[in-house]
């Protein structure tokens, strides 16, 4: 694992001990770590969603299409959704 340091100003400083200690986070790099994951996710998801977008329609997403989705769902996934 590789060691990055970083300078923060102490308000943002501590709200990241406030995060630690309300979130269940054991250190700052956990916090920190997480909210890079977090971070590259929704990067990753934006260009799956851009892609998406440019490409070209193969089945229109109207209800019917939505409903033959949660027809495939196993039992345990449906029971889930209604609690």
């Amino acid at each position: 694992m590789s060691t990055m340091n970083i300078s923060l100003p102490d308000s943002l400083k501590a709200f990241v001990d406030e995060q630690v200690s309300q979130r269940g986070y054991g250190t700052s790099s956990e916090y920190v770590g997480d909210l890079i994951r977090r971070d590259r996710d929704r990067q990753r998801l934006r260009g799956l969603l851009l892609d998406g977008e440019m490409s070209a329609a193969t089945i229109q997403a109207d209800d019917t299409y939505f409903d033959s989705l949660r027809a495939r769902l196993p039992a345990t996934l449906k029971s889930d959704r209604r609690s």
